[in-house]
């Protein structure tokens, strides 16, 4: 008598069931359980773009591609040659947009008419994305994940939830993509494009020599800053004091961030939601564990 399939025999029929279905039914967290450490300085054979203006948002933001009508239209209120924003939403929001011709849209990926504007860095299973979504709708969020189940999960976990949304206008401004946003960051956002970005309980990494692996770092604190507009805000939480010590430490030390006051802090409907919403914090409070949090804000850059 033949035993029972194995796991990842199992996996795949229960995807390829899904795949049927429409991808309308919640997916099981169970058929896409992973390791929860990826080393992030391995070669996962990552697909990313080569610079931000390379990178297809379509298929994640399908509701925000700017229509053949809409081409048409804003053809004939602009005069011929002139330059077009990528995003006038963002054009409003920095000084720093970049703009291209319109004889180089052909050649581009499809236009949006909204960038990613936060980013949800290690987002797990989705939780903060899916908590999100609905408190800022005219936001664009994107999680980006380096586990290759889990990234699978969130996009299906995505998908199922619009499903359910027979107008189709609810989860529509929330992805996912698989992604090492310890080496390819700037590949996907430009600068000054993101207003927040979260780190919810990150990989402690405890050993002294692993520390190199943190995801906070005055390295990686840069690249935050690049990414980041001034005025935006780094939120992070984390359930391990050392580390959290850890990440006061380096932002306190960055000329690029001041950390934000209890007060304000408390104050930020995006905290209580990252408290409570993500998979790791529920976890924590069910330990009755402690939650650390800081916020940053991203300064101005000295006009010299």
């Amino acid at each position: 008598m033949a035993g029972p399939p194995h796991k990842k025999q199992r996996r795949e029929d229960y995807r390829a069931s899904q795949r049927e279905k429409g991808g309308a039914e919640m997916p099981q967290k169970k058929f896409y359980r992973q390791r929860a450490h990826a080393n992030p300085f391995s070669d996962h054979s990552l697909a990313y773009p080569s610079t931000p203006d390379n990178m297809d948002w379509s298929g994640y933001y399908p509701e925000f591609v700017v229509r053949p009508q809409e081409e048409e239209d804003e053809s004939q209120d602009e005069p011929e040659n002139e330059s077009v924003p990528l995003d006038k939403t963002a054009q409003q929001d920095t000084e720093d947009a970049e703009v291209i011709t319109k004889n180089e849209i052909a050649v581009n990926p499809p236009r949006m008419r909204k960038q990613v504007e936060v980013a949800d860095i290690g987002c797990g299973f989705g939780g903060l994305l899916v908590a999100l979504a609905p408190v800022m709708p005219d936001k664009l969020l994107l999680g980006l994940e380096i586990r290759t189940q889990v990234t699978e999960y969130v996009q299906d976990r995505i998908r199922a939830l619009r499903a359910k949304d027979p107008k189709g206008n609810t989860y529509q401004n929330i992805s996912c993509l698989r992604a090492n946003t310890m080496k390819f960051l700037p590949n996907f956002f430009r600068k000054w494009q993101l207003s927040k970005i979260f780190i919810c309980f990150p990989d402690p990494h405890f050993k002294a020599r692993k520390h190199k692996a943190r995801i906070v770092s005055m390295t990686l604190n840069s690249e935050y800053a690049y990414v980041l507009r001034p005025g935006g805000v780094v939120y992070t939480i984390t359930d391990v004091e050392a580390l959290h010590e850890w990440i006061v430490g380096h932002f306190d030390a960055h000329p690029s961030f001041v950390r934000v006051t209890e007060e304000e802090q408390e104050a930020d409907e995006c905290v209580k939601v990252m408290r409570n919403e993500t998979e790791e914090g529920k976890k924590v409070e069910r330990h009755r564990g402690n939650k650390y949090v800081a916020l940053f804000q991203r300064l101005k850059d000295p006009e010299w």
